[in-house]
């Protein structure tokens, strides 16, 4: 297994843009990674952004945001499009892109995966390509009914505690969601195990993601 590393111990913060359509893809797809960067690198900026939090996900996007970023510099933008809508207002969600691109310059992008069966999912994907055109980018992905978990080909594996505050995290900041099946313990921790499994993660826990492009 070849491993590469973040070159994040220079002078300058290390900067991570995380993109989600809703609140709590960020916390789902990346969140474990989120805490091994927070416990690994010295100085972090994180750019948190999620476009559709309406009602009381806002509130819960701001707290998961305090948990997963907590301690770091960070900048957080809570966008108020319609929730399953996102490609019919295509034009404003681009703006908003364009917007984003005009103040950060990220080291590292977090996006959901551009083959994500989850419309809202796709769009954010394509406009992060589109719009940060040279930059790392790891698409994470997201369980749900749809049965569209692909084949990741990064591997972050994550330590005993790490994938534990992971999902500890999730169900303090996101009460809306633990009404549903499919927001359980088990689930989370299913993924992160195959994940694992497919990386020989030392623990046997970690979470995948796709690349599509990387310059070594």
């Amino acid at each position: 297994m070849i491993r590469l590393s973040l070159p994040g111990h220079g002078a300058a913060p290390f900067r991570v843009l995380c993109i989600g359509a809703h609140a709590d893809d960020i916390e789902i797809g990346c969140g474990g990674t989120l805490l091994y960067l927070k416990k690994t690198l010295p100085r972090l900026q994180f750019h948190w952004v999620v476009l559709s939090t309406p009602g009381p996900r806002r509130h819960e996007a701001e707290c998961a945001a305090e948990r997963f970023a907590t301690g770091h510099d960070k900048e957080v933008v809570l966008g108020n499009f319609r929730d399953g809508f996102l490609p019919y207002s295509g034009g404003e969600v681009k703006d908003f892109f364009e917007e984003l691109k005009s103040r950060v310059n990220p080291d590292l992008i977090f996006t959901p995966w551009h083959g994500d069966a989850h419309q809202d999912h796709r769009v954010v994907a394509e406009l992060t390509w589109n719009t940060f055109r040279d930059h790392l980018i790891l698409e994470y992905e997201i369980p749900k009914y749809d049965g569209d978990m692909g084949r990741p080909n990064v591997f972050v594996p994550l330590e005993v505690p790490v994938y534990e505050q992971k999902i500890d995290h999730l169900f303090e900041a996101f009460k809306s969601q633990q009404t549903k099946p499919w927001f359980d313990r088990q689930t989370f921790l299913s993924l992160m195990r195959l994940r694992g499994m497919e990386c020989n993660a030392p623990s046997g826990y970690a979470e995948g993601f796709h690349c599509r492009k990387l310059v070594l």
